[in-house]
């Protein structure tokens, strides 16, 4: 004949409280157990239910990976191939020679392996700084977006450039002097403090953010042009960025399509599918990858 104990003896053996035993009991968690008048009557060899409120573990983003695999010195993972394949295709839409199989040696290496074409020093040095670039937007993924943080990736890009030695150009500060983009004025070095700081409080200020938000502040942050040279890759880093804080699919604009991301950006005001849609062909391209290293992500 089968044994059965009380509640009170089960709850000293499992050392919790004689109301959670009745509320297992009640909740059909322990088999066999019924209830006699109003007495709970429990099998001897019952097993101590499992609690049900456990943490669930969240699914691993895109950011999570690149924080372990950079920190873990993991090599070809998803983070090796940004780091490649970002500051490649950001590089060269501002000019830079280098292939990508060189900037994947500068990078998998950190020496330079070239053939018999000449390099210019300068896309040597800031392809190795755009790296640190990229640990730097993956560090402060979370951050909110600020002055000194931008002013910081701006400081970190141009580090020991040949332009860094020049009296007119400031490392990591705004511009001394006026330029164009394209043949379009951009705001005078007088006014760009102003306006990046309002750009930043509306950004900030929005309750939610969404690709198009992004993509709207990436084309205000190009049309202040707050820096004598860098803004391009200073500006799609923080697109990367930003992506990566609000587990938005991000992007990498293509070398090959530079010319629809520049009429993209030109056109914005008037016309926003130009931009947006030549950013989302490229967001395609990255969950391709994404899949590939089983990284989930929003559809």
């Amino acid at each position: 004949m089968k044994e059965f104990l009380s509640v009170s003896d089960f709850a000293e053996k499992w050392n919790m409280s004689e109301r959670g035993v009745r509320n297992y009991c009640s909740r059909g968690k322990i088999p066999g157990s019924y209830l006699q008048g109003k007495t709970w009557m429990i099998p001897i060899d019952a097993k101590k239910p499992e609690r049900i409120n456990k943490k669930k573990r969240k699914p691993e983003t895109l950011l999570d990976r690149l924080k372990a695999e950079k920190n873990s010195h993991l090599s070809g993972g998803i983070y090796h191939k940004i780091q490649i394949d970002l500051t490649y295709n950001s590089n060269h839409i501002e000019g830079s020679r280098l292939t990508h199989d060189q900037i994947r040696y500068i990078f998998e290496t950190n020496t330079i392996g070239l053939s018999d074409d000449a390099a210019d020093i300068d896309d040597i040095i800031e392809t190795a700084n755009h790296f640190l670039c990229i640990d730097m937007i993956i560090d402060n993924a979370n951050r909110e977006l600020n002055e000194h943080f931008i002013k910081e990736l701006h400081r970190t890009l141009k580090n020991g450039t040949g332009e860094s030695r020049k009296s007119w150009f400031r490392v990591g500060e705004y511009k001394k002097l006026p330029n164009e983009v394209g043949g379009v004025e951009t705001t005078k070095p007088k006014d760009v403090e102003k306006e990046i700081k309002r750009l930043l409080d509306e950004y900030n200020g929005k309750p939610e953010i969404f690709l198009d938000d992004i993509l709207d502040f990436h084309y205000r942050f190009e049309r202040i042009h707050p820096f004598r040279y860098g803004n391009g890759r200073i500006g799609r880093l923080i697109m990367f960025k930003e992506c990566l804080k609000y587990n938005i699919c991000p992007f990498i604009i293509d070398d090959r399509r530079k010319m629809f991301y520049y009429r993209g950006l030109h056109e914005w005001e008037k016309e926003k599918g130009y931009l947006r849609d030549t950013c989302l062909a490229m967001q395609d391209e990255f969950k391709a990858v994404l899949d590939y290293f089983e990284i989930p992500y929003e559809i």
